[in-house]
């Protein structure tokens, strides 16, 4: 996963100096403190999700090339088998599958999560926040969904529809594994 990761810090700085823009102005333009920034661009740490789906947008690239290196290349379908999607390990707690990884020119991203149980309840758990908007539909387990102050328990068969440009986080309940398809759409 270390390598993976540092993978992708490597094209995260090479869109950046290809584009000649400093640090500063990467990390104000993406929200993201300078700090952090820099993080995630030297490989040392996690990447999330939101990041990369922010970055890919800021440069007009599908995220399948940040996590891959490569272009899509399918137009007319794509089909990815049972547990076969393209895997994104972030967080140790987050496992993300790109459902549609192959297919050039999206207009929104699909993801199956699964998401491990906490040992206890986080009461500082991080929230992240991405353009667009976010559909999650829960497929296994117990969601508590986290929105600005708002907290929503999600059930199977639940879903939930929101504005990702506002923090929100996912923790799986009852000491069960959360399955669940999360839609980003751009």
């Amino acid at each position: 996963m270390l390598e993976n990761i540092k993978l992708i810090a490597k094209r995260i700085k090479e869109l950046r100096e290809i584009s000649d823009m400093s640090i500063e102005s990467m990390a104000k333009e993406l929200n993201v403190d300078v700090e952090k920034y820099i993080e995630y661009e030297s490989g040392e740490c996690d990447i999330p999700v939101s990041f990369l789906y922010a970055m890919a947008g800021k440069f007009n690239i599908e995220l399948t090339v940040l996590l891959t290196g490569e272009e899509p290349k399918l137009k007319k379908f794509s089909v990815v088998r049972k547990d076969k999607g393209l895997s994104i390990d972030r967080r140790k707690e987050y496992k993300y599958q790109d459902l549609a990884y192959n297919f050039i020119n999206k207009k929104a991203e699909f993801f199956m999560v699964t998401v491990d149980p906490e040992k206890e309840e986080k009461s500082d758990i991080h929230k992240y926040a991405h353009e667009g908007h976010e559909f999650n539909y829960i497929l296994e387990g117990q969601m508590k969904f986290f929105y600005k102050n708002q907290e929503v328990i999600l059930n199977p068969g639940d879903s939930i529809y929101f504005d990702s440009g506002t923090e929100h986080a996912m923790m799986a309940l009852g000491n069960k594994q959360l399955k669940f398809l999360a839609t980003i759409l751009n």
